[in-house]
């Protein structure tokens, strides 16, 4: 009898994370996100939420009002470990600044999977993301092509902190750089992921480099703020930008934008969860999980394909 209870048990502990006994729904997976208040992130919580379903685990997804709080997510992290998750997901805005409480983590036997934007550090089991240096450099060919191969151009980036930060700014510069020598980057500016800090900043570009021929805007927040800055300045370049959204599409459908790079953020977000699940069964994990990207434009934007991973 006592040997059937103990078998009962091994076999509870061998399926719950399968869903198969109830015991799976007290796994608690937090994801400690870059912010809120794109629709990028509630794509990637959606794919979170999804997994959590799948795989009959609890999922939380929160991050700050604005990706320039780095402190504020260092306190949602913090208080996300007190709960004692089983795992935590964790997207950085400053790759440095949350190494101590990534250590105490791993101390608690915690699994980090990082997400978007990955640590500089060995302790996430793994990272969920889009190759955001082939995504840029094919941002740059993008805009190389449209303006002929020879021009002023300029960046507008979220921040050059976070990995998807650095990532997309170095690939797009180094791709220039390397493969179009008679186009000049006359400007790299920040503007915290922010679109009316972006607008302004693209304001003051535009101002300054009366020829400029094409702005590179760096995330949701960046392309937007693009946008509206040479709307207001009633200029005629080439925008290029990364990521999706209502603005985005309506900007690429009326001409005003000429395309951009989306992620996949539905499948960052169930990935993620997915990649957290494994962990805390002791499974495998490769270095990075590539959750793939693409190019689109007016000609493509309602392609199956395409519209499957852009998102309002």
């Amino acid at each position: 009898m006592f040997k059937n209870k103990l078998l009962g048990a091994a076999l509870g502990l061998a399926f719950a994370f399968g869903g198969a006994t109830a015991q799976a729904q007290e796994v608690y997976i937090p994801l400690i996100s870059k912010g809120f208040q794109h629709q990028f992130w509630q794509a990637v919580k959606a794919g979170a939420d999804q997994a959590g379903k799948d795989y009959k685990v609890k999922v939380s997804f929160e991050g700050p009002e604005t990706e320039a709080m780095v402190d504020k997510q260092i306190d949602m992290l913090s208080a996300a470990l007190a709960k004692k998750p089983q795992a935590i997901g964790f997207a950085a805005l400053d790759s440095k600044a949350a190494i101590p409480l990534l250590k105490k983590a791993q101390a608690g036997k915690i699994p980090v999977v990082a997400f978007d934007s990955g640590v500089d550090s060995d302790i996430p089991v793994t990272t969920a993301t889009t190759d955001n240096r082939a995504a840029a450099a094919l941002a740059a060919d993008k805009m190389a092509e449209l303006i002929g191969k020879e021009g002023d151009i300029a960046v507008v980036a979220h921040d050059q902190t976070s990995r998807t930060g650095i990532d997309r700014r170095d690939g797009f510069l180094e791709r220039i750089k390397s493969t179009y020598p008679k186009i000049k980057v006359v400007s790299v500016q920040y503007g915290g992921g922010d679109q009316l800090k972006s607008t302004e900043v693209t304001k003051s570009i535009l101002q300054a480099y009366p020829k400029l021929k094409g702005v590179f805007g760096t995330n949701e927040g960046s392309a937007i703020g693009v946008v509206n800055g040479v709307r207001e300045m009633k200029r005629k370049i080439i925008i290029i930008g990364y990521d999706s959204g209502k603005q985005q599409k309506d900007a690429i459908r009326d001409g005003t934008m000429a395309g951009a790079i989306t992620q996949n953020p539905v499948g960052i977000g169930y990935k993620t969860v997915e990649a957290a699940v494994k962990a805390i069964k002791g499974e495998k994990l490769p270095k990075v999980i590539d959750t793939g990207f693409y190019w689109y434009d007016k000609a493509n934007i309602d392609d199956p394909k395409i519209a499957a991973v852009l998102y309002d």
